[in-house]
């Protein structure tokens, strides 16, 4: 009897009364405490089922069993024996409260589902302080963003939803975890300089078990949300199935690593020191956007407003913001983590030595820069340093390099697939033209570009 009650029990309330009833050899009724008829077996058994409940002292002959919420009247057959009916009786209480557990959790479980895309949607709309507030965590600064896309999405986000819970990281490790079409997103929340958040193992393990392809943004803060997610989208797009793939792509390759981590830490702080905190936001918006124009909506200011603050951060640098390497430099310094003990006095900025020698040693530098563009021969790295130095931008490169555009297009999608890398990324843009200035000699000009000829090029010597 017990396992045909919970085999019941596993389809629906209706089935385990109609179940109730069969084995009780009569008819059973499931009233809520506002004296409605929830389910019953058979149906003109409802209104005596009510009465009972109601007035249970009044029908002796039945079996009445209160619980939270609601009533169970079970009226047994004639020859049935009071110990099968109590069996009866008390296996299916159980099996009810079972079951209304089970609903109550899953409206919890949906519930927290709800508020993880929620927070997302206020991060990726521009309004951190309003999902902040909603998270409760005050040391919150920064977020992590990693887009898994494959076939077993879906499956993975009802497997490790759980595993995202705030509940699950220890300290002030947070994540949110949601479905945002065809992709599992994963957001790991965390203060300045923290990249050993736990979120990152759990993507890894899943875009693992689950043959996902992944991408992963930078550490940015929560203002910059928007960024870290195309930052990551832009990174998945170029993921292998079954791994993750950083946003720059630059992995053991990038400044991050090849600078130990005080010294940077050190150097940053020495550079940004005369920068209070919203010029240290406007910067670094900038810097990660790749524009005025881009940050001002970013940091929700005309761009006038910026353009105003830019000029304020580059007289307390004294430094030429409008510099390529300058810019390079200053967004390897805000990337940098946050430095420990006693800070050096205040450093300028200068465009050379590209690689400042607190960082790196000259010969340490150039070893750096070589092994990035080693696979690149002469005419792309001369090609790509012009791009650099244009700040990104083909058609005056173009001109200078005396290419037509298209070529050049072609050209940095070479350079792309060679070395494996996304120059949308500004953070690649940035490593990449320090590495060039620091290996560039005097024949990597575009006036020594190699030429061969044919009608992509414009009036260039052969």
């Amino acid at each position: 009897m017990v396992r045909r009650l919970t085999r019941a029990a596993a389809h629906s309330d209706a089935q385990l009364i109609a179940e109730s009833a069969a084995l009780a050899e009569g008819w059973a009724v499931l009233v809520d405490l506002m004296g409605g008829v929830l389910c019953g077996t058979p149906h003109t058994a409802g209104p005596e089922g009510v009465r009972a409940a109601a007035h249970p002292q009044a029908h002796p002959h039945l079996t009445v069993r209160k619980m939270t919420g609601a009533v169970l009247v079970i009226c047994p057959g004639t020859a049935t024996p009071s110990s099968r009916v109590d069996l009866v009786a008390r296996t299916t209480v159980d099996l009810l409260r079972m079951r209304a557990r089970v609903r109550r959790a899953e409206d919890t479980h949906h519930a927290e589902q709800r508020l993880h895309t929620a927070v997302l949607q206020l991060l990726l709309s521009g309004r951190p302080h309003l999902a902040t507030d909603v998270l409760g965590g005050a040391a919150i600064t920064h977020a992590t963003v990693f887009r898994l896309a494959g076939q077993s999405a879906h499956d993975a986000y009802q497997a490790h939803w759980r595993a995202a819970q705030p509940s699950a990281f220890p300290g002030d490790h947070r994540a949110l975890v949601c479905v945002e079409g065809n992709e599992l997103v994963i957001v790991a929340l965390h203060g300045i300089g923290d990249d050993r958040h736990p979120a990152r193992t759990l993507a890894m393990r899943i875009a693992d078990r689950y043959q996902l392809a992944g991408g992963v943004s930078d550490p940015l803060p929560l203002d910059m949300a928007a960024t870290a997610w195309a930052e990551a989208g832009n990174a998945r797009h170029g993921a292998s199935v079954g791994s993750l793939t950083s946003a720059t792509l630059l992995g053991s390759r990038g400044l991050l690593r090849a600078v130990p981590a005080h010294r940077l830490a050190v150097w940053s702080a020495a550079v940004l020191g005369p920068l209070d905190r919203e010029q240290h936001r406007t910067l670094e918006a900038c810097l990660r956007s790749g524009s005025a124009h881009a940050a001002a909506s970013v940091l929700t200011v005309s761009e006038g407003t910026v353009r105003t603050r830019l000029r304020g951060i580059g007289s307390l640098l004294a430094a030429d913001l409008d510099d390529p390497t300058v810019q390079a430099q200053l967004l390897l310094a805000v990337r940098a983590p946050t430095p420990t003990g006693d800070v050096t006095p205040a450093r300028r900025l200068v465009p050379h030595p590209p690689l400042p020698a607190d960082l790196l040693q000259p010969e340490q530098a150039h070893r750096w820069a070589s092994e990035l563009l080693k696979p690149l021969g002469q005419p792309l790295r001369i090609a790509l340093r012009c791009w650099l130095r244009h700040r990104g931008r083909t058609a005056p490169a173009a001109a200078e390099l005396n290419l037509s555009r298209s070529t050049l297009t072609d050209w940095l999608g070479r350079c792309e697939r060679t070395l494996s890398l996304d120059l949308s990324s500004a953070t690649v843009r940035a490593e990449l033209h320090l590495a060039a200035e620091t290996v560039a000699t005097p024949e990597d000009v575009p006036e020594l570009l190699p030429r061969r000829g044919g009608r992509t090029y414009r009036g260039g010597r052969t």
